[in-house]
């Protein structure tokens, strides 16, 4: 590959077109096809922006592990794969890697329709270990996997972080019941995206505190003689390398795993001996717990606070990153600022957060009082319920948790919260469609799933200023569980008021008197459907323009208002069918409106799941921007449209 300008040179790198190709490098050469790797993934990152510190936490582990295994016949499975890149670069995606993240080009995480090598796509975390064993459960009944190749063996890759969630545990349980041949490598940096948190941190912690590195390091490196050939005396001794390597581990081999560890994730000739060693040797569940550090190699990564989680573009010498300056507050920012005056004047406000403190803004609460906020680690399931609990006992809890992320905890929310009407209030961020780190991220299906249970109010914050009253009346409101809604990224540079007051429950707001058509607008589109009304003026409509606040309950007095007053009706709004336009039009429909002719249109996000890109491009895609809201009045009303854009 020719050398472009600020790229880093790569003869041995070069060479690698796909995991095979590593095949005929020694084990000196593949130390040096880590480092030529390492930087690779830093000059590529520096140019996308992206998870970074991820990646180079496991570049060793990456070339070690697609050295040794025969991949993609052997499945091997990213848990979350914010740390996918150097994988990516290693199979065939090379060519492709400056494209990551963005519009038509490589996503931000394994995604199987992308590759043969990524066998299970992920981007929400402790899902690895139970694809894995389902893998390694349909090898053994004799499938031979959705691409008709036989299965060989199935490797999980799972952070510490990870390993808090209910869901790892669940998979472990299971796997050493079956005992079925699987490998499972623990990723243990002390860090997700936020610090690690609970017992289960401190026990890892307790494992290699004290672990003897160093002699463990020669026992591994000469693991390599266990193998055959000669096979008599080494096969006998090779069947008890797991019970020699272990220095830890108890709950782990209560679960049924061979434990190995803990060993340096950064060695490359210990885990090659210890990989080959296990691919020889294993005959069940086997977890190799390795020591790595998140952001290796890069000091601008190993020294900032979240270790180089999530990057903008970047200077790849001094790491500074180029982040646009805004004049508007991001709304994640209003709410944490919002809840954090409330709480100076109520000590009965408390936080949760499921290992997202800074991502949902509840950082500043939480240096703040202490006390009063809890970060339960990756454990969404937990945090709703222990939020219900909160409430049982008198506190005001507030569960932040982005949207893609409460959708694994939507058992608890109708079971222990909505059920027994606790007043839990969800501050929903990453509402809508959220850019780069495409569909697994989006917010496309909460207010579809909070509104249609009974009790639940729900809100969408349309500006800043909205979002600030949004957090005064979830406050406030103590006669059932509540949600407000609102998206990534800036405002629209509202003022927000000193002393924000609480809204109405159900009452929404008429914020553009006209005629003819009404545009109901519920949550952030408000701004696409103002330019749209702008647009429609040249044109000599004008349109009534509603701001709904509520999807549950609805402004029944409002709606019909607008309904009895307009030829048309159109509902906008960042989220699936199913949502605010539905319960719209059962309304509608139940009051008998359509029997008079209403024109009634629904704009919500289409039936597909949408890839990365910008978010301006996303909505464009899912023709919810201001030019698709005027061509959609235009076509009620039947005004032709000349010239229509692409």
């Amino acid at each position: 590959m020719t050398q472009t300008p600020n790229r880093p040179v790569t003869p041995i790198l070069d060479r690698v077109k796909i995991p095979a190709d590593m095949k005929r490098l020694s084990d000196a050469e593949l130390k040096r096809l880590a480092d030529e790797l390492r930087a690779e993934t830093i000059s590529a990152v520096s140019e996308t922006g992206g998870h970074l510190g991820a990646g180079l936490g496991v570049v060793e582990m990456t070339v070690a592990l697609h050295a040794v295994f025969d991949t993609p016949r052997d499945r091997l499975i990213w848990d979350v794969s914010h740390q996918s890149y150097p994988h990516k670069i290693l199979t065939g995606r090379r060519d492709r890697i400056r494209t990551l993240r963005q519009k038509g080009g490589l996503s931000g995480f394994t995604k199987r329709s992308e590759s043969a090598y990524d066998p299970f796509g992920a981007a929400h975390s402790s899902t690895s270990i139970s694809a894995a064993l389902g893998l390694a459960t349909a090898r053994d009944l004799g499938g031979r996997g959705i691409e008709g190749e036989s299965v060989g063996d199935c490797i999980a890759v799972i952070g510490d972080g990870a390993m808090s969630a209910g869901m790892a545990y669940e998979a472990m349980n299971n796997a050493g019941h079956l005992g079925k041949r699987l490998i499972v490598i623990l990723n243990d940096n002390e860090m997700s995206i936020a610090p690690p948190v609970g017992a289960m941190s401190s026990y890892l912690s307790r494992l290699y505190a004290g672990a003897p590195f160093q002699e463990f390091k020669a026992l591994a490196k000469g693991a390599v003689s266990f193998l055959p050939p000669p096979f008599q005396e080494g096969a006998k001794r090779a069947k008890d390398v797991f019970k020699h390597m272990t220095v830890g581990g108890t709950l782990f081999e209560e679960l049924g795993f061979s434990y190995i560890g803990p060993i340096d994730g950064h060695d490359m000739e210990q885990m090659l001996s210890v990989l080959r060693t296990v691919k020889a040797r294993a005959d069940g569940p086997v977890l190799i717990h390795a020591i790595t550090r998140k952001g290796k190699g890069y000091a601008p990564a190993e020294t900032a606070s979240d270790k180089g989680h999530a990057t903008a573009k970047f200077d790849m010498v001094s790491g500074k990153q180029s982040k646009a300056k805004s004049n508007a507050p991001s709304y994640t920012s209003v709410f944490s600022d919002s809840l954090v005056k409330l709480a100076e004047t109520d000590d009965k406000i408390v936080a949760v957060t499921a290992a997202m403190p800074d991502g949902t803004g509840l950082a500043r609460f939480m240096d703040r009082y202490a006390s009063r906020c809890f970060d339960v680690g990756i454990a969404e399931q937990h945090a709703v319920t222990f939020a219900a609990g909160l409430a049982a006992g008198g506190m005001k809890p507030f569960c932040a948790i982005y949207s893609t992320f409460l959708q694994r905890g939507y058992d608890q929310v109708v079971h222990d919260v909505a059920i027994q009407r606790l007043p839990v209030r969800f501050a929903i961020d990453r509402a809508g469609l959220v850019g780069a780190d495409g569909a697994t991220h989006a917010g496309s299906f909460d207010v579809g799933f909070m509104a249609n249970l009974p009790g639940m109010v729900v809100m969408a914050a349309a500006d800043e200023a909205e979002l600030a009253r949004m957090v005064v009346t979830a406050a406030a409101h103590d006669e059932g569980p509540i949600a407000f809604r609102f998206p990534r990224g800036e405002g629209v540079g509202v003022e927000i008021s000193a002393e924000a007051q609480p809204i109405e429950i159900g009452k929404g707001r008429i914020v553009q008197e006209g005629s003819r058509v009404a545009l109901l607008s519920f949550g952030t589109r408000l701004s696409e459907v103002t330019k749209a009304s702008e647009a429609l003026a040249a044109r000599g409509i004008t349109p009534t323009i509603a701001d709904a606040r509520f999807a549950k309950p609805l402004d029944r007095e409002m709606i019909l208002g607008l309904a009895a007053d307009h030829e048309a009706l159109i509902t906008i709004e960042e989220g699936a069918v199913g949502g605010f336009g539905s319960h719209v039009a059962q309304l509608l429909a139940d009051e008998g409106v359509f029997d008079h002719g209403l024109k009634f249109r629904s704009m919500v996000l289409p039936d597909i799941f949408i890839d990365q890109a910008s978010p301006a491009d996303m909505y464009e895609t899912a023709q919810l921007s201001a030019r698709h809201i005027e061509e959609k009045v235009l076509s009620v009303l039947g005004v032709e449209v000349i010239g229509k854009r692409a």
